[in-house]
This record gives structure tokens, sequence and C-alpha cells, in this order.
């Protein structure tokens, strides 16, 4: 059986791999450009998600696995990967616990003004005249009521907040007092102080907030994205902050990564950038991997059925 992964993990993770699975032939590349040779003989691969294209699936004649080791499956070449039957599993789960903990900061950032408050710490000012509030009794909405956000919805509740979550059933999840879907959200937008994104890049989801949907909302509320950034067109985001629709956005999700150095968001006082970092911590790599170590454990006893987050190829997700 062998395996290559398209990374170079840490040499600690390798030999915890090799140590765990003797049986397999471990192959790990910087890159896939330098896998090209290991390639045909490939049963698994494991890949950050990014770098697989038509051309590496139909030259992997071997492949019948494909690990993800993260949450985003945009990239992936699905319709070369159905037509091969390839398995895909990913890594969803591994990013509630940081991508919350990140949520929970920019809330607390904006209602505790730190921006401000370090700010007049550079300049030696001492002023206790900040439109601070409190996450107590705040409404919070959030799209995408999956691992994620029912984890910010948790936290939230320490805070004694007001949940309401968006899925594509409308069936309550945990965490939540409110559930809505994508036809019926708008109603609680009116509500929302807190607007938390945290759904996929499909068909379904693409440029779904509009310049009707910041018009409903309180021009104190704060829209924070951590999903993906083709949820809302970056000139509707503009817009909403300098006709101060909003009180503030955070994004750390862009259409275009790395975001350009001469964009307009990084001088828009109303909105705050951050580099897609929501999910990295130095426990990043363990919980990746500690799936992957799961499911090839069931493969490798021909018991695909006990495998971990398998992806409908068809819906990409």
């Amino acid at each position: 059986m062998k395996v290559i992964f398209t990374f170079q993990p840490k040499e600690e993770f390798v030999n915890d791999l090799r140590n765990h699975f003797p049986g397999a032939e471990f192959s790990f590349f910087k890159k896939i450009s330098d896998a090209e040779e290991a390639l045909p003989d490939a049963e698994i691969i494991v890949t950050m998600g990014e770098d697989l294209t038509d051309r590496h699936i139909e030259r992997a004649r071997s492949l019948k696995w494909i690990m993800v080791t993260s949450a985003g499956l945009e990239k992936m070449p699905f319709e070369a990967i159905r037509k091969k039957d390839i398995l895909v599993t990913n890594a969803r789960g591994i990013h509630k616990v940081p991508m919350a903990e990140f949520t929970l900061g920019l809330m607390l950032q904006h209602a505790k003004q730190l921006g401000s408050v370090l700010k007049q710490e550079e300049e030696g000012v001492w002023s206790r005249r900040l439109p601070t509030s409190e996450l107590n009794g705040a409404s919070l909405l959030v799209l995408g009521a999956g691992a994620i956000g029912s984890e910010i919805a948790r936290l939230a509740k320490a805070f004694n907040m007001k949940t309401a979550g968006l899925n594509s059933t409308g069936k309550m999840v945990e965490h939540f007092d409110q559930m809505f879907t994508l036809s019926t959200y708008k109603e609680y937008l009116p509500h929302a102080d807190y607007l938390v994104a945290v759904l996929p890049s499909t068909d379904d989801t693409k440029y779904i907030l509009k310049t009707e949907h910041f018009d409903k909302m309180k021009d104190t509320a704060v829209f924070i994205n951590i999903g993906r950034g083709d949820l809302v067109e970056e000139s509707v985001l503009l817009e909403a902050v300098k006709t101060k629709k909003i009180g503030h956005i955070f994004l750390d999700v862009f259409e275009r990564e790395p975001l350009p150095s001469d964009h307009p968001f990084w001088k828009e006082e109303g909105i705050s950038v951050t580099p897609h970092l929501s999910s990295i911590t130095k426990m990043y790599m363990p919980r990746a991997l500690e799936i992957f170590k799961k499911n090839l454990k069931a493969y490798s006893n021909n018991r695909s059925e006990e495998m971990m987050n398998v992806i409908d190829t068809e819906r990409g997700y």
C-alpha cells in the first residue's frame, strides 16, 4: 500500500505514521510537482486540497483514496475523481476549536474596543471615552451551523448571547435558540448584533450576501467572515462600510489570496483584515493526522464504512 503526501509534515509526524503502519510505504514530498514520478503507483494521496488537478488524477492509475487535511474542498478536481470512483475524505471538524476561539476573540475585540485601546497605548493617550459594549444579551447569527458554527454558538452561550443559525434543512442544532435556511434567514438580520459566516464555497453560497442584506442590518452590527471569500462581492462590503450601513467588518478570507498590498480593504477604517489564519494553531496537523490515522486503520482492514468525513463527490462536501 503506497501512500504519498504532497506536503512535508514534521519529522515527529512522519515517524508516528511509520510506527503505527509499518506495512504501508510512505513517501513525502514538499509539493505536488516533486511527486510526479510516484503518482502512478500511489494508492492513497494525502493533500492540503489545493494542488491536485485533472492531470494528476489521470496519472495516478492506482489511486483509490484521497485524504484532504483541511475542510475546504472547492479546488478539488471532483469531475475527474468521480470518473474513477475515488474515495475522498477530509479533516472536517478539526477547525472548530481554533476558529470558534478566533471568532469570539474578534467579537470581544470589537465589544471592548481593543483596537482603539492599543492605538491609545502606542500614542500614550489616556482616554476612557471609548464606545465599549458587552456580548451579554447580544444577538448572534451564524451562517453555517456545522461543527465550527455550533462551537461558536456554544462559546457564545457562555457569554449569555442569543444564538441563531443557518443550515440547509432548518432543523435545530445544539447551542442555537433558532434555526433558519438560506430562504428564511433574512428575517433575523435586523436583530443580529453579530453576523458570522462560516459557509463553504458552493454554487448555493456564492455571492449570496448582497447590498439588500446589509440594508436590513443594524448600523451598529458587526460582520465576520471566516468561511470563504466569495460569499459576498468586495464592492458590496466596501459600500456597506463607506455608507455606514454596518458598524464593522472583520475579514479572514478573500476571493484572491494573498490579499494584494494595494487592496482597499487594508486602509478602509471600517474593515479589519487578517491573513486567513483563523484555523491555524500548533494543533492543526496533529488533529488532521489523527483523523487520517483512524481512516487508514479502517481502510487497511477493508472497513471503509467506518471511515470518517467521507465526501459526497457530487455535492463537493
